[in-house]
């Protein structure tokens, strides 16, 4: 007798797979595992080779080396894992469960406030490599008891894998103009993650752009990031610069960076879109440490042991204490320009005057610099 796949896994197969009913029973199982969609793609992804070739020789990409250093095969997933013929895509919301309905206005003010320490949102809660990886081998597990054993590997931002390309193709949204993945229902405010695996599964269609004439996106980012739609240099965007870079901020781009201390959401506040952003299904992705109402002194004043207690399972946590103090450093100068006579923001940028690290000192001396304080800044540098 034979034996279809189905969610409640009644029978075990005896014969291969009803491909079309199991890609079905995928896409509930994922549900079930907190993804709020999954579609399957193909992996060919030819047709952004040579924007990925282009980007790469602009050196947009910074000191991102690992973009480059495994050549187009980020665009091959067969060459990455041989035998793979399918991509299961899954999105997963992370707004926490308490955002309110003007939450896009909230942050904005935020940014205005400068005393404000603001944490991309998708950062104040848990490590999204870590939650994603786990559901997603959870769904391969599901599989792997339905059908028996199959070739497959679990990615999240974690391979040389072109994710967002296998999501459009996947249908489940298209590249905005700021590079992101937007959804008509969900807006952008997801993570997404792959499965690639060697079965023939039926995949789903993509859908059209609908962006139209908008270019919000482009005319909001505040150092000027989006070169034109769908292209950006990631060399001046605040993301990559306070998490990515490794050594000194362009000084040129600091007062840029306003009040932002780790990512920066201001291209996902002004898109329309983002009106339909939903909350998360887990709690996972919820609040941590105060991230979303924190102050630039508060967090300056971590030492290194509370940074990496607090930020346990963080995102936050890998770009470690120093480069912390360095991005609040940043935050606390722009503070001080704008809010000349703060005796609270020169004391707490004092307290950093002579930390082991120079590329903390260097950062307080700019910040000093800022709020006036020149001999305070010269000994900074010393």
């Amino acid at each position: 007798m034979s034996c279809r796949i189905t969610v409640s896994l009644s029978c075990m197969p005896t014969l291969p797979p009803d491909l079309p009913e199991l890609a079905r029973a995928i896409k509930a199982w994922g549900k079930e595992l907190g993804f709020a969609e999954v579609r399957i793609a193909d992996v060919d992804l030819a047709h952004a080779e040579e924007g990925l070739r282009a980007w790469l020789a602009a050196g947009h990409h910074g000191e991102m080396d690992y973009m480059a250093s495994h050549g187009m095969k980020r665009a091959r997933p067969a060459e990455l894992v041989p035998g793979t013929v399918r991509a299961i895509v899954a999105r997963m919301d992370y707004l926490p469960t308490a955002t309110g309905a003007n939450w896009r206005e909230h942050e904005t003010a935020r940014q205005q406030d400068p005393h404000a320490a603001v944490v991309s949102v998708y950062a104040r809660g848990r490590d999204y490599h870590k939650v994603l990886r786990n559901r997603l081998q959870q769904l391969a597990e599901r599989v792997t008891a339905g059908i028996g054993e199959f070739g497959y590997r679990v990615f999240t931002d974690s391979a040389p894998v072109m994710e967002l390309p296998l999501a459009e193709k996947a249908g489940l949204g298209w590249r905005g103009k700021h590079t992101l993945l937007l959804s008509r229902s969900a807006g952008s405010t997801f993570f997404v993650g792959e499965i690639l695996v060697d079965l023939p599964l039926p995949v789903d269609a993509a859908i059209d752009t609908h962006c139209g004439q908008c270019r919000a996106c482009i005319d909001a980012c505040p150092t000027g990031a989006i070169l034109g739609p769908g292209r950006l240099d990631a060399r001046r965007c605040i993301s990559y610069l306070t998490i990515e870079l490794k050594g000194s901020i362009p000084e040129d781009l600091r007062p840029l960076i306003g009040n932002r201390i780790y990512g920066c959401d201001d291209c996902q506040l002004i898109c329309p879109w983002n009106k339909f952003a939903q909350r998360a299904q887990l709690a996972d992705f919820d609040e941590r440490n105060g991230l979303g109402s924190a102050s630039l002194i508060e967090l300056f004043g971590w030492d290194e042991n509370e940074f990496n207690r607090r930020m346990e399972g963080s995102p936050i946590r890998r770009i470690g204490h120093e480069r912390w103090l360095r991005n609040l450093a940043v935050g606390l100068g722009n503070a001080a320009a704008q809010a000349k006579g703060d005796e609270q923001i020169v004391a707490a940028l004092r307290q950093r005057l002579a930390h082991p690290s120079a590329l903390v000192r260097e950062h307080v001396a700019w910040a000093l610099a800022r709020h006036g304080s020149e001999v305070d800044a010269l000994g900074a540098q010393g």
